[in-house]
């Protein structure tokens, strides 16, 4: 009877060790994916107002005009273009609290019938309806949009950056303010294959 129990514990111990063995391990990556979802891939730094004020006149808003923000932070370009041009305006960012920010203050500012805040990766984003883009990301991510911005935007789209270019696709117009640099291009009905070449 005794050595019929142990040969039992024995077996349990045995199956135990096999079930640990073979059991997939707990998933490490769904807390590193959650983060890489909702966070930006571009450090929020606001824009100065004087910035974004001859961003806007550089692209020669107006009222026409459909601007689209790549990465919008707290909405204020987007809103001063409605409120300085009566123009529309769209923002895109990925991270939920900007966006919450941006609703916010274009509620504040009494425009919320001409602006939408869109939570989306850029990349993925629609950017066809777009007359005006304005950027301020980093070197490495506007390469990235390059060639979507010119597959996707009508010609004769005006694209405006604040601080950084678009490698070799050479800027149009270039200013400086404050002793930051605005960079301006339109978008060409038949782009170089270069330029539409996935940067990485």
């Amino acid at each position: 009877m005794n050595a019929r129990r142990l040969a039992c514990i024995v077996l349990g111990v045995s199956l135990f060790a096999a079930c640990a063995r073979t059991s997939p391990a707990p998933e490490p990556a769904s807390g590193a994916a959650q983060e890489a979802r909702v966070y930006p891939e571009v450090p929020y730094v606001p824009t100065p107002p004087e910035v974004v004020a001859e961003m806007l006149k550089l692209a020669a808003v107006k009222k026409t005009d459909v601007v689209y923000d790549l990465g919008c932070g707290d909405g204020r370009i987007v809103i001063t273009a409605v409120e300085k041009y009566g123009a529309r305006g769209v923002g895109f960012d990925i991270n939920p609290e900007r966006i919450a920010e941006a609703t916010e203050n274009a509620k504040k500012a009494g425009v919320t019938g001409r602006v939408k805040f869109v939570e989306q990766n850029l990349h993925d984003a629609n950017l066809s309806e777009a007359s005006v883009v304005t950027l301020y990301l980093l070197p490495s991510v506007n390469l990235k949009l390059r060639p979507k911005l010119l597959k996707e935007l009508k010609p004769g789209t005006r694209i405006v950056s604040h601080s950084f270019d678009m490698g070799d696709w050479t800027p149009e117009k270039t200013v400086e303010v404050g002793g930051r640099r605005i960079y301006y291009w339109t978008i060409p009905a038949n782009p170089p294959a270069h330029l539409l070449q996935s940067q990485r």
